[in-house]
């Protein structure tokens, strides 16, 4: 990746901070600077993201489900992409992918399923009705004999003085409950916006955390923002989990359509919307339904293994290398599955999500031609398994290549606008955090103004990767298509958005197509682009809003880097070392190979040439600075990273080639083996003592 020493656009961008960006600071920066940055965005072209699309979304991808033959050539195919723009393996051995084990679970559900009560026998029918999974990772999921409980929402909310449970014994039971959180007064959690206790992941884990046995989920098309056949799709088939640790589990996680869910309530002698009613009490208590039921999956357990793409560029500051700006967007769809009408099986997801990961691409290629590399490192996380529930970024969250301390922010696209420009920018987490400044700014500067969720209702925030980097203390936003379209009537850019929820959201037929007007997209990530430029470049790093449910989180995060060496972080400080190892060789490609030396010295450091030391700074400068030779290159490769247990000590070692002219113009030119010795300072950057 080649970059030109532009020392003013680093400087000027080094001087934004979060607490004071307004847009007469951003108009106040150097015309020169604002041409760096916007040479660099005009790559994000239309042609671009069409190009990307296209190749992620084609048939030869097979849909891109977890672990198939698909998701190793996308795999392939982002490693490849990033390598040729010059970006740095991510990952922390070095390479490209950072892989994860799963565990697929292909279940054989009966075609119906029965509940008895003194009233009679109900049986509903698979995929019409009901959609069943198994929780856990073994060969058959049991439910026997169960007694069915209706549970309200499901919630335990103590924030909120609610607790749908009431503390009754549910162990063994199964927990029929509603979809969504209370959002029938602004004054209950947080009104229409969907907050995690509105999810169905949250449902499952804390129905398990009672101890019953299955969970049943009501699903209407207004408490889950999308139809049934959503349900359907994204239920059946081979499933995938990450290995089971020692939480609580379900043995059947299971889905019921709405009117089902009537019959069921009227098998008990209730009304579903009188026990929707009574559940909208905070005293409500929970409704054993007179039910009993039995249910029996038989399952195929497999191990299986995809991965997270990770690419990096390294920061050029080098106190600030060791924390990064992460992009993320989710590479994985559905696969091959039940044709459509027309026969289609390859669930391609041209807009879910080879259009985030085309963002994220055409991001990265604007980076690589950036006058300076930021800061900051940047990197381009491209996650595995989102569609199972955000499998991937939760293993990456489990084992970041970053202290969650030092990710500055996490920018994240999934899907995009195919419509056409917009007078609008939706950012889901608008009102959280401190980036809130950067977008709105950005977003002026385009002639858009900046909205919080146009669906609150959906939670959003909490369906998608940012979640997992909000969980761990991150501060995230995730850039999603307004609704304002240009040269087009009021509220069509909602009807578009909700026609193809509709009709192709998790479809076979969710596929690329001609037609699509890809402007607004390219404002989008033009945006998402320039954001993370400005973070990176920032004396201080984003901040969640006081209060915010995640800002706790983020300062545990940041008071854990004082006492990290105290911990088991080996690979963590692997990971800085090789960092400083990139930092170093990219200042020598950029300011020459004497002042990069005399940077990444340390105070006493010796290097030996030929067999002589030379001790400490001043000799190494003086060494320098009699130097004849010109047109030096030197590059080497750090193939053994070391780091000693108490994390103040670290090794590396591997080949280096070195060529230059002498004072007649005379090739110079040696190769061989280094040896460094590097030492962790009291700033907790790292430096040389022995090269």
């Amino acid at each position: 990746m080649k970059f030109i020493n532009v020392k003013i656009w680093f400087v000027v961008l080094s001087m934004v901070t979060f607490m004071q960006i307004d847009v007469s600071a951003q108009a106040r920066i150097e015309p020169t600077v604002q041409v760096a940055i916007d040479r660099a965005g005009q790559t994000l072209t239309a042609d671009l993201l069409r190009e990307y699309v296209k190749t992620v979304a084609d048939d030869d991808m097979e849909g891109r489900a977890p672990a198939s033959r698909g998701d190793r050539r996308t795999r392939e195919y982002l490693a490849d992409t990033l390598a040729k723009m010059g970006y740095s393996p991510g990952a922390a051995d070095g390479g490209w992918q950072q892989h994860f084990d799963l565990i697929s679970i292909d279940s054989k559900v009966p075609e119906r399923w029965r509940f008895s009560s003194s009233n009679g026998d109900l049986d509903l029918l698979r995929h019409d009705e009901f959609v069943a999974t198994s929780d856990v990772q073994k060969d058959t999921s049991v439910i026997t004999d169960a007694e069915v409980v209706f549970v309200g929402y499901g919630i335990q909310a103590p924030e909120y003085q609610w607790d749908d449970y009431k503390g009754m014994d549910l162990r063994g039971k199964v927990l029929l409950m509603l979809n969504n959180d209370p959002d029938w007064d602004e004054d209950l959690f947080a009104g229409k916006t969907r907050l995690y206790y509105g999810r169905w992941t949250y449902k499952y884990e804390s129905a398990a955390r009672q101890g019953a046995i299955g969970a049943i989920i009501i699903h209407t098309r207004e408490s889950a923002g999308y139809p049934y056949q959503v349900i359907q799709t994204s239920n059946e088939g081979v499933q995938f989990q990450l290995p089971a640790g020692t939480e609580p589990r379900l043995q059947i996680a299971a889905w019921v359509e709405e009117k089902a869910a009537q019959r069921l309530a009227a098998l008990a002698g209730f009304d579903l919307a009188d026990l929707i009613e009574a559940a909208r009490d905070r005293d409500f208590q929970p409704r054993p339904l007179g039910i009993r039921t039995s249910l029996t999956l038989e399952n195929t357990v497999r191990t299986v293994q995809t991965a997270n793409v990770l690419g990096l560029l390294p920061g050029s500051d080098p106190d600030l290398v060791r924390e990064a700006v992460i992009y993320t967007a989710h590479h994985d769809h559905f696969g091959i599955g039940a044709p459509d009408g027309e026969g289609d099986a390859i669930y391609n997801g041209a807009l879910d999500n080879a259009a985030g990961v085309a963002q994220v691409l055409a991001i990265a290629k604007a980076f690589s031609k950036l006058p300076e590399r930021p800061r900051r490192s940047i990197l381009f996380a491209f996650v595995g398994a989102e569609e199972q529930g955000l499998l991937g970024s939760e293993y990456y969250a489990a084992h970041p290549t970053f202290p969650p301390g030092r990710i500055a922010a996490n920018i994240n696209y999934d899907s995009g606008n195919i419509w056409g420009r917009t007078r609008d920018l939706t950012l889901l987490g608008l009102g959280k955090s401190t980036l809130d400044q950067v977008a709105t700014t950005l977003a002026a500067q385009q002639g858009r103004m900046v909205k919080p969720d146009q669906m609150p209702d959906r939670g959003f925030f909490y369906r998608s990767d940012q979640f997992n980097f909000a969980r761990i203390g991150v501060p995230a936003m995730y850039i999603k298509t307004g609704s304002e379209f240009i040269d087009r009537p009021p509220g069509w850019g909602m009807e578009q958005i909700e026609y193809f929820e509709n009709h192709h959201y998790h479809q076979p037929s969710d596929e690329y197509r001609d037609e699509w007007d890809l402007s607004g997209m390219v404002e989008d990530a033009r945006l998402g682009f320039t954001a993370g430029a400005i973070v990176a470049n920032a004396d201080r790093m984003p901040e969640w809003y006081p209060g915010d449910e995640f800002e706790a989180v983020r300062k545990q995060a940041i008071e854990d880097l004082s006492t990290v060496s105290a911990e088991p972080q080996r690979e963590t400080w692997r990971r800085e070392v090789r960092d400083a190892e990139a930092a170093f060789a990219a200042m020598v490609r950029e300011r020459g190979v004497g002042e990069a030396f005399l940077h990444f010295a340390a105070a006493d450091a010796v290097l030996n040439r030929n067999d002589r030391l030379i001790k400490g700074k001043p000799a190494i400068r003086e060494y320098f600075a009699g130097q004849t030779l010109r047109d030096v290159k030197l590059e080497w490769t750090p193939e053994f990273v070391d780091v000693s247990a108490s994390g103040d000590l670290a090794y590396t070692y591997g080949p280096y080639t070195f060529s230059a002219k002498d004072a007649e113009g005379k090739p110079v030119a040696a190769e061989g083996i280094f040896h460094t010795v590097w030492k962790r300072q009291p700033d907790s950057g790292w430096k040389f003592v022995w090269d």
